[in-house]
């Protein structure tokens, strides 16, 4: 259940020009927190605008504009006959396609950070070969970050990128940026394999989603290819509590 909003008494609004953006602000954090924190759990069928703006005591149009820029971010849905929903998180919407993982988490409505973990330039092991079209590389270069949402663990990143098939990537500092992003920007590719599992986390996984070993993880692979070959291969865990696949699609025949 939504927690009670405040009395009027008790908002603490500021009076003049700046009361609408103050309580526009105050409906728009408390909202937003009934959702991230899973009191309004996906699927809820939020309070109508009229309700909300008896309880808050403002206008509808005040209500309307937050519920309109939360629907934008990704947080709701709004349907013109049954009212206002709470999303179902898409955060692997990316099982079909690839989209970036900071994108994944800001549609959520959460703080994206980021943590370059390991970076080695190296020579492509016997057993990764299969991932490469069973090429030997001389140069590959390995990263494993992790991607959070709120300071809590979202998605660990393990990356595998062709050197040869990419040659500028040499000069990048990824400390600030994650490769999957990077790549998405300026590397064109023009097919890609997917791979979904849920599988128990192994030690270092664990470790680094703060998860214990037993735990499941949804786990995405992927390897994507353009002109010049194979281009990087790159194992996504997530926490399987917290992620769901996503994928709409129309009738084929």
């Amino acid at each position: 259940m939504r927690a009670a909003p405040k009395a009027p008494e008790e908002s603490g609004k500021e009076s003049g020009k700046d009361e609408p953006r103050s309580l526009h602000l105050r409906i728009l954090e408390e909202v937003q927190d009934n959702i991230v924190s899973g009191r309004w759990p996906p699927g809820f069928r939020i309070p109508f605008e009229t309700e909300m703006a008896r309880e808050y005591g403002c206008s509808r149009m005040t209500v309307n504009k937050v519920l309109t820029q939360l629907t934008q971010s990704g947080l709701l849905v709004r349907n013109r006959k049954s009212g206002t929903f709470v999303k179902a998180p898409q955060s692997l919407s990316a099982a079909l396609q690839i989209t970036s993982i900071r994108t994944e988490v800001e549609q959520s409505g959460k703080t994206y950070s980021y943590t370059l973990l390991g970076d080695e330039v190296r020579a492509l092991k016997a057993e990764e070969q299969t991932r490469f079209g069973f090429q030997e590389l001389d140069q590959v270069r390995e990263i494993t970050c992790l991607h959070s949402a709120n300071g809590a663990p979202f998605c660990l990143e393990e990356r595998i990128i062709n050197m040869e098939a990419v040659p500028e990537i040499r000069q990048v500092d990824f400390t600030e940026e994650a490769p999957g992003n990077w790549l998405l920007k300026k590397v064109p590719w023009n097919s890609a394999e997917h791979q979904i599992m849920a599988v128990s986390a192994s030690d270092h996984v664990a470790k680094a989603l703060q998860i214990a070993m037993s735990d499941a993880c949804l786990v995405v692979e992927r390897t994507t290819q353009n002109e010049k070959g194979y281009v990087t291969w790159a194992k996504l865990s997530y926490p399987g509590d917290q992620h769901r696949m996503f994928a709409s699609f129309t009738p084929t025949g």
